[in-house]
């Protein structure tokens, strides 16, 4: 059933309003995937404040548009689906990029992210990155280990002495 001028002005806005607040956008060929893999897809991007949504190629062209984004034209070629995280932005394109290595269906075509057009190989250097909370952790690891070290140095002149102590306590015993 066709849609109304003023359904699809309605979806314009929402795509416009989407592509405003996303950090990255990933476009993809979905073509192939079952409902089943599409609904665990998304419910994953759920978790992590991102949407993955089939989108109509002139609308999501003329929202990208009106948000001072351009991609080639190859990218839209077929039917694409859009992937809008919101929040970490490499997060969602990993479980895209997972997903259609798992099914073998499928695969990325361009994106951007904050504002930057990526080609499909960039997308993909993308998604094997660290997310956020593996660098913060390293970082926070690399940054404790210095103090571990200092604080078993300290340790070691306390040790040294109770042993002294000991020794000094069992050399007087033994008299």
């Amino acid at each position: 059933m066709p849609k109304t001028k003023a359904q699809k002005q309605e979806i314009l806005t929402d795509l416009t309003e989407r592509v405003a607040k996303s950090k990255s956008l990933v476009f993809a060929d979905y073509q192939g995937m079952t409902m089943t893999q599409l609904q665990t897809l998304r419910r994953e991007l759920d978790g992590i404040n991102a949407q993955f949504s089939v989108t109509k190629n002139p609308l999501i062209k003329i929202a990208l548009k009106e948000n001072g984004l351009e991609a080639d034209d190859a990218v839209f070629a077929g039917p694409v689906a859009t992937l809008f995280s919101y929040g970490d932005e490499i997060a969602g394109i990993k479980a895209l990029t997972k997903a259609i290595k798992d099914s073998g269906i499928g695969k990325t075509k361009a994106g951007f992210l904050n504002g930057e057009y990526l080609t499909d190989a960039e997308v993909n250097k993308l998604a094997q990155l660290p997310s956020k909370d593996e660098l913060r952790a390293k970082v926070v690891g690399s940054l404790g280990a210095p103090l571990y070290g200092i604080v078993n140095v300290l340790q070691a002149n306390i040790r040294n002495l109770v042993y002294t102590i000991n020794a000094i306590k069992d050399q007087k015993s033994n008299l």
